[in-house]
Order: structure tokens, then sequence, then C-alpha cells
């Protein structure tokens, strides 16, 4: 089989590519792979596989990684992503020169039992409340600093709610984020590090209710070009091959606010029957070429090494 899918509880998605994968004469075959025991010299069974739950199960990981041994390509990298998180790539994209809102990452409020205070003896207590916000103003948003999906996600709007709410974060690890008074907002898909498909979207509806828009006049022509040049930007330095990254635009600057999602919502009930379709062409375009032979960018976690030569190329 040359594409197996790993997925959570969606159906929507996987389901819509496998018919189409298999009904285009695209020269693959798509289904939906079986794993249970894995033998350690096991050889591979797909040419590529699609990841959209080893984030959640350590068990898929650690197979997508053995699997990555065999020579399968793995979308995306588990390797990359098991090294990322949204505080590091908020950094990470601030290097690159995209615009971020301020963010500060948050000591967490709670630890694992066997973890005593003498093992925080590094740890600066208490914190300066005041200086945070001060960098951050308000409002502002908490969320964890490797979350996803919405999950735990506050929006900050005096002192006193900040401690009530960090006071019920137990061992989540926070991070704190300007809160950006946007005129429009975007999400977009980049699929292989040079297809983007920008959508308009309104983060303020509850999901499910039109939060996906169209709007072709949206942008301009010169604020769409740049949302595309800085999503390959990102993609590229975060070496995801499918991800979305959502803009907050303000007085005609994008403020990359969420860049972190290499298995994004591609359900039709959300995003809709066009995304979607574009989402599921994009992607099994990527997976052909995959297939084929050709080779993703290759990298070594040399950071210092990647941003210099980046930043010589923006000169």
């Amino acid at each position: 089989m040359d594409v197996g899918l790993l997925v959570g509880r969606e159906r929507s998605f996987p389901e819509a590519f496998i018919k189409y994968v298999n009904s285009s004469n695209l020269g693959i075959t798509a289904d939906m792979l079986s794993v249970g025991a894995v033998k350690a010299d096991e050889l591979r069974r797909y040419k590529v596989i699609i990841d959209r739950i080893s984030h959640e199960i350590p068990f898929y990981r650690s197979y997508l990684k053995s699997a990555a041994l065999t020579g399968t390509t793995i979308i995306n990298n588990p390797f990359w992503w098991s090294a990322d998180d949204k505080f590091f790539g908020t950094a990470l994209v601030n290097k690159l020169g995209l615009a971020i809102p301020k963010t500060v990452l948050l000591p967490q409020k709670g630890y694992k039992e066997d973890v005593w205070t003498e093992s925080l003896s590094n740890l600066e207590y208490p914190l300066d409340w005041k200086a945070v916000l001060e960098y951050t103003g308000l409002p502002a948003i908490m969320k964890p600093y490797d979350g996803g999906g919405w999950k735990n996600v506050y929006k900050i709007h005096s002192m006193e709610e900040l401690l009530e709410i960090y006071d019920k974060t137990h061992t989540v690890c926070m991070m704190l984020q300007e809160f950006i008074t946007f005129d429009r907002y975007v999400r977009c898909y980049t699929i292989g590090r040079k297809d983007v498909r920008i959508m308009p979207y309104d983060p303020s509806k509850p999901y499910l209710q039109q939060q996906y828009f169209k709007d072709d006049s949206y942008l301009g022509k010169e604020l769409q070009e740049r949302v595309i040049r800085e999503c390959i930007t990102l993609n590229d330095a975060l070496g995801y091959d499918m991800n979305t990254a959502e803009f907050a635009i303000r007085d005609g600057i994008p403020y990359a606010i969420d860049f972190t999602n290499p298995a994004p919502d591609a359900g039709v009930e959300s995003v809709g029957e066009d995304n979607q379709r574009w989402f599921i062409e994009k992607v099994a375009d990527l997976c052909v070429r995959y297939c084929q032979g050709e080779h993703g960018p290759e990298r070594k976690l040399q950071w210092h090494e990647f941003m210099s030569s980046k930043l010589a190329m923006a000169k």
C-alpha cells in the first residue's frame, strides 16, 4: 500500500481523502492503517503515512519514528513534531522577522507528585506578575504552551482574573499573550511548504457556526501576498508539510497568532466543502510526489545555523 492514514475520532477527512485518492487515477492507493504490537526489525508497510493523532497517543508516535527509520515518509515528520511547542514557535517566528503578539512563558502552577520544593530551586518565586502584565498588556490570552483545539484558552481582563485562572491550571504549562484587537482574521492551510489557502475566519463565533466564510477580496493583493509568503516562511522553519497558521490583522499588519497545528482541522462540517476539497487535493499531490521518490528538505537540529542562513537570504 502507498499511503496509510493514522487518525483519531475524525471521519470526514480520512474517508473523503481515501475515496479521492483511490478513484482519481493518481497512481497511488490509500487506506486506513492498522497497527498492533510493533517489532523493532519490522519492514515498512507504507511509502507515506499521514499522521493526525500521534500527538495524543505515545504508542503511535514511537511507531511512526520507527517507521521513518525504514524509509517511510511521515506527514508530519514525528521528530520535528515532537520537538516543537507554541512558545518555541513564537520565539522562532519572531527571529524570522514576522510580527507576533508579546508573549510570556509561565512556570507551571502545579507539578506531579514526585516533584518537591527542592526540585524547583532554580525557579524564581514569587513571580513578578505586575511586570508580566505591563509587558503583554490587557486584555491578554492565556493558553497552554503546547496545546491545541482551543482547549484551556482564556481571555484575561485583569490581574485578579489572571491569578484566579492561573491557580486553576494545575500542571499545565501556560503562556500569556498580548491580545491583538484585529479588524480581520484568517486561518491558512499550508501544504508541502509551497501551497497556501487563505481562509477568512471569525474566531468569535462558536465552533461549527460559520467561522469560515468566503470573501475573495478580504485581504487585498498586497496583504494576501504577504500572508502567503509568511506562511511558507514559518512552515519551512518549523519543518511542517501540513499545517494551519492563523493571523490577526491589525492596521494592515498580520500578526502570527497560532501556527503549530500539524494535524489541522479538515472536517467538512467545520471548514466547508471547498476548503476540504482543496486540502484533500493538495495533500494527495504531496503524497504522489513522496511516493515517487521526492524528498522533503532535510535539516539538522542546528537552529543557529538555520537562522543564520535564513537571515542571510533575507538580506
